[in-house]
């Protein structure tokens, strides 16, 4: 079955919340400042009502700017393009990201006060998105008025909104988003959108990041930077000179008629709904403290640990799910079973029938997916009734390093397939599966797509897999996952998150020990078939890549 060629995407009871004065209220201007031919609307939208004693809110979401992807610290590597969560044995996030909004004046420093917070907090998965990736796109007239320094960039007309929030819901609810990437040269969007993924804080920033009550919502935190206006001016000329081809005269020039007027008008009036002001940015060292404290306290409070032992008991007793297939226990099959799973087993004799089991999986796979009528003419002239594929294209993605192993099984009967790869390695203070590295190819929301990984104990990381693909549009019923050896715990669990993933095996065990490994097992597969030094305790998972 031909497929189109890979093109690939390249591609985690406490204190009270810290005493921080709010700022005084100040009322709000309703003139009306023209942007463009519009005018600026009701300030209903921008100044919603402030709530007097707000309840922590509980959220998830996820991600990104168009900075580079991890802030290294001397502790520890960051990630501030997200990853995705784990999820639990009902297929749903089992943690709850913790949303910080940053809002403040035109160069106030809030990029500045979020990397600082980052670096502070000290946890590895952390999302920074940047408001400036919204801006809306410009009509031709619209892009001559800005090359003239005459459009209003600072309006909350500007901004797309809808997106915003439309973003921020899907991040909530666990699935990967697509960011826009705007070009500040000329005042655009870029044709290559981001991926964005979830985390266990997500700082969002931006100048209207206080300018809409359903927005507001979003936010578990709201942190407004208060910065002189002098200092603000100077930055921007720095920022927009160096950074972004403007002349100073143009500078100058949009300050003084639009970014002074805005941040009288829209920006600072927000300042009421801070929960914390940060006087002097980056300069104050003691609220940046203070509000580390107080996220630090928000995330073990939300903290909810990976309990596999709940996992294994949730199914006990259960039938098989339907959507499982074995693969037929004929005595060449089993006999192949008994020589890889023989402890003595050299180590070239595992590689020859493990592969010719794969092979054999494999084509039992394909015999799932769906064929249609199709009438051809043979050599003799003659119709022929046959089926063909029904289907658009089909991607193998492996489970990293042993679901590697299945790849060439696959490429040997499916001629030009797709290949993804995805990395899940287990966090030993936690005991979670995370996910630290993802290749996919472009468009595999159309495709049907085999999820290979070899060994299946508690499902974990096939769980997190399958849960990546259905964030990347996958539908649930055109995954397969296959596994050379699967335990019934681990075929429970999939089953029940995500009960229309059909899952194809070539033998269950029924059990697994109290260090969750496959009775009686295949060992580590990844060991034995690449050479590997052993894991004292004989694991049959992949060392800390794979709990599943």
């Amino acid at each position: 079955m031909a497929a189109p060629p890979a093109s690939a995407d390249a591609a985690p009871s406490p204190p009270p919340p810290p005493a921080a004065p709010d700022a005084p209220g100040r009322p709000a201007e309703h003139s009306e400042t023209a942007c463009e031919d519009r005018s600026a609307g009701s300030l209903d939208r921008l100044l919603p009502t402030v709530a007097t004693g707000r309840s922590p809110r509980k959220r998830t979401t996820s991600q990104c700017k168009s900075e580079p992807p991890l802030l290294r610290t001397s502790k520890r590597t960051i990630y501030t393009a997200g990853r995705p969560p784990w999820y639990n044995e009902h297929g749903t996030q089992s943690k709850e990201a913790f949303a910080i909004g940053l809002g403040g004046g035109s160069a106030s420093g809030k990029t500045t006060v979020a990397r600082m917070i980052i670096e502070a907090l000290d946890v590895p998965w952390v999302v920074l998105l940047s408001m400036d990736s919204f801006y809306k796109v410009l009509t031709q007239q619209q892009q001559e008025q800005a090359a003239h320094n005459d459009f209003n960039f600072d309006h909350p007309d500007a901004f797309d909104f809808d997106l915003i929030i439309s973003t921020l819901r899907k991040l909530k609810q666990g699935r990967s988003v697509q960011v826009p990437i705007y070009d500040f040269t000329t005042h655009s969007r870029k044709k290559d959108w981001k991926t964005l993924y979830g985390a266990n804080v997500i700082i969002f920033e931006g100048i209207m990041a206080f300018a809409d009550k359903t927005l507001l919502e979003l936010l578990d935190m709201r942190i407004f930077v208060d910065t002189d206006s002098d200092i603000r001016l100077v930055r921007r000329l720095r920022r927009d000179i160096s950074e972004r081809g403007r002349d100073i005269e143009g500078v100058i020039k949009q300050y003084h008629k639009f970014v002074k007027p805005a941040f009288d008008q829209y920006i600072q009036p927000t300042m009421r709904l801070a929960d914390i002001v940060v006087p002097r940015g980056s300069g104050n060292a003691v609220a940046i403290d203070l509000i580390v404290q107080h996220v630090h306290s928000q995330l073990e409070e939300r903290k909810l640990r990976w309990d596999m032992a709940a996992l294994a008991s949730a199914h006990q007793c259960h039938p098989l799910p339907q959507t499982l297939s074995v693969l037929k226990s004929t005595p060449q099959v089993r006999g192949m079973h008994t020589i890889i799973r023989d402890r003595e087993t050299s180590r070239d004799e595992f590689i020859f029938y493990s592969k010719r089991l794969m092979r054999l999986l494999i084509e039992h796979a394909l015999s799932f997916l769906p064929f249609q009528d199709c009438v051809v003419q043979t050599p003799q002239g003659q119709d022929y009734a046959g089926k063909c594929y029904a289907g658009k294209q089909i991607t193998g993605v492996s489970i990293l390093r042993a679901g590697e192993t299945m790849e060439p099984a696959l490429r040997a009967v499916c001629k030009d397939v797709r290949i993804g790869t995805i990395l899940i390695q287990t966090n030993q203070l936690t005991g979670e599966p995370e996910l630290h590295y993802l290749r996919l190819p472009k468009d595999i929301s159309d495709d049907h797509v085999i999820l290979m990984d070899c060994t299946v104990s508690t499902g974990a990381a096939a769980m997190m897999a399958v849960r990546v693909l259905l964030d990347h549009d996958v539908p649930e019923d055109k995954i397969f996952l296959l596994s050379l050896l699967m335990a019934e715990m681990g075929v429970h669990s999939v089953a029940y998150a995500f009960p229309r993933v059909r899952i194809i095996t070539t033998a269950v065990d029924k059990r697994v020990n109290d260090l969750f490994r496959i009775i009686p097992g295949i060992g580590n597969f990844g060991d034995r078939y690449f050479g590997t030094d052993a894991v004292p305790d004989g694991s049959d998972e992949e060392e800390v890549v794979s709990t599943g």
